[in-house]
């Protein structure tokens, strides 16, 4: 499965556990603990929140892991507004908040020394997601040939993105066999994935206004969740869009920041690096360079092959066999 950048991997599972009984109230030291949490976040104490970890916690999350993982999700989020319990099931308590951005749940078990035993964090999914705009510039698909959509559209069926706000329009492709595999062999290396070293061009004119590379490829099945994008690229059209092109191969990006580039231009091949388990490529339009303040742009595409048949003005979603059209 692929977990594609900037969206899953902010909201990592730190511990799991086993439950036999449910309730609508929590224990006290329950509460107490959540508090000092939601205190401790939205005031970006995040060594404190580390200070909160039980001794096992503190050995599987250290201190620079706790806070980088924190400095994500309150990126994504913004503060807590308010904290609301779902249920109690011993040994932890389900959480869900609303937020100034992203809202999250959160799965919490406390000891008897009032400490974090077990955390679980992640977004809160709609079921569905209505983007506002679009783009405006004429685009064409960044790749030669025939890829399938593994993750895209507008329902969490459909795309895993949609959970975070600026990448709601993202895509994640690949290629597949006739038999729907993305590789031969085993699987085992990267050289056995279709996509992996594919060549992939702007879809549109621009500037390059940042580049990542040198970020060391994954062995298939493993993730850096510390450089999420890995090897990336951001190219801003005229229209102040902002189109971001992820997990390329190391030291195969083609251009340089600040750099101006055309239609079809090469500008790296397809990798395996950052926030990845296997070869695709991300691709995603938000309509602002800051991740903080960017919303997700929904991306048609002005002609192509979907399933081999000839489209207009359309935006993939999961499952299609997409190719530019002749």
């Amino acid at each position: 499965m692929i977990i594609a950048t900037l969206v899953i991997t902010l909201f990592a599972a730190m511990a799991f556990w086993f439950y036999n009984k449910q309730s609508k109230t929590e224990p006290d030291n329950y509460k107490l603990v959540v508090q000092k949490f939601e205190g401790n976040f939205n005031d970006e104490k995040f060594d404190a929140i580390f200070n909160m970890f039980s001794d096992g916690m503190q050995r599987h999350l250290p201190l620079d892991s706790t806070k980088a993982f924190f400095e994500r999700v309150k990126r994504q989020s913004g503060s807590i507004v308010d904290v609301t319990l779902e249920e109690y099931r011993s040994p932890y308590a389900i959480y869900k908040t609303k937020c100034e951005k992203d809202p999250f749940t959160i799965n919490i078990s406390v000891d008897n020394d009032q400490r974090i035993s077990g955390l679980f964090i992640k977004p809160i999914m709609p079921d569905s997601v209505i983007l506002a705009e679009r783009n405006v510039t004429p685009m064409e698909l960044p790749f030669k040939g025939e890829w399938t959509v593994f993750w895209g559209g507008s329902t969490k069926e459909q795309n895993r993105h949609i959970a975070i706000r600026y990448q709601r329009g993202a895509f994640d492709l690949v290629i597949t066999d006739a038999s729907g595999k993305t590789h031969k062999g085993s699987g085992e290396v990267n050289d056995d994935y279709y996509a992996f070293d594919k060549e992939i061009f702007a879809p549109c004119d621009g500037e390059i206004v940042s580049v990542t590379d040198g970020i060391q490829d994954n062995k298939p099945g493993t993730m850096n969740r510390t450089n999420l994008a890995g090897n990336s690229v951001l190219l801003k059209t005229v229209n102040n869009e902002f189109l971001l092109f992820a997990h390329f191969k190391e030291y195969t990006v083609a251009v340089k920041q600040g750099q101006r580039v055309r239609q079809g231009e090469f500008i790296g091949r397809c990798g395996n690096s950052g926030n990845s388990s296997e070869p695709h490529l991300h691709f995603h339009i938000q309509n602002a360079e800051d991740i903080d303040t960017a919303n997700g742009v929904k991306c048609y595409f002005n002609k192509l092959l979907v399933n081999g048949v000839l489209r207009t003005n359309y935006s993939p979603v999961k499952g299609d066999k997409i190719q530019q059209a002749p």
